[in-house]
């Protein structure tokens, strides 16, 4: 049994080495291509932000922000993230960026318009629009796997085959990266992030989180 749990941890060993390679770049790979996508085509609207943009309800911030400029942040912001992403530089900021531009999307246009239940939540896990009895009961399949693949390159980066490690290995900090730090304030940045995005989708949730992330901060700062 011993000899058999020693060859696990060294295959998980050679996985995990393996995975800093490769793991993040598939991630970035399709999340480039879908955000160049969909952002090199809103480059090609003349005339500002179409009627259907114009009439969306945006969440606050960006409600209070005009039509155009909420076009141009997204159309630049897409393009340029796509870009980044492809090349592994600044690789959480623009996950980062693309989980706000996601999160946005989704309050905006993909989520239901009214839901009294999980069950009744999960009808719009779907592609297509999906409507019950004359409501909007969303089409948030997408984004929610968007949602998952920009936590993971925020959480974990590009990985090695990334211009942000060429930069870690050209600024001699690499030992410094390696030393992973686990404590309280870990756990509040890992509550922190999908907290900010439930708050606009289920609030009860979102505010559980941040909750959560507010009280492991404090006791990071008590105990430091």
């Amino acid at each position: 049994m011993v000899a058999i749990t020693e060859r696990y941890d060294r295959l998980t060993d050679r996985l995990r080495a393996a995975g800093d390679w490769l793991a993040p770049l598939g991630l970035r790979l399709l999340l480039a291509y879908e955000f160049w996508s969909a952002g090199s085509t809103k480059l090609g609207v003349e005339g500002g932000a179409p009627n259907w943009f114009a009439n969306t309800d945006f969440p606050p911030p960006f409600g209070l922000l005009s039509a155009d400029l909420n076009w141009l942040l997204v159309t630049w912001g897409e393009v340029l993230a796509a870009v980044a992403l492809l090349f592994g530089l600044f690789t959480r900021f623009f996950a980062f960026s693309l989980l706000v531009i996601t999160t946005v999307a989704c309050v905006s246009v993909h989520w239901p318009e009214t839901w009294s239940g999980l069950s009744q939540l999960w009808e719009g896990y779907s592609v297509s629009r999906v409507v019950e009895d004359g409501e909007f009961r969303g089409n948030f399949r997408i984004h929610m796997l968007f949602f998952s693949m920009t936590l993971v390159l925020i959480f974990w980066g590009g990985g090695k085959l990334s211009l942000d490690h060429g930069l870690i290995k050209l600024t001699q900090r690499g030992d410094l990266i390696q030393d992973r730090l686990s404590d309280w304030l870990t756990l509040s940045l890992a509550l922190l992030l999908p907290g900010v995005v439930l708050v606009y989708l289920i609030p009860v949730w979102g505010i559980v989180l941040l909750v959560g992330s507010a009280g492991a901060a404090i006791a990071h700062r008590m105990r430091g």
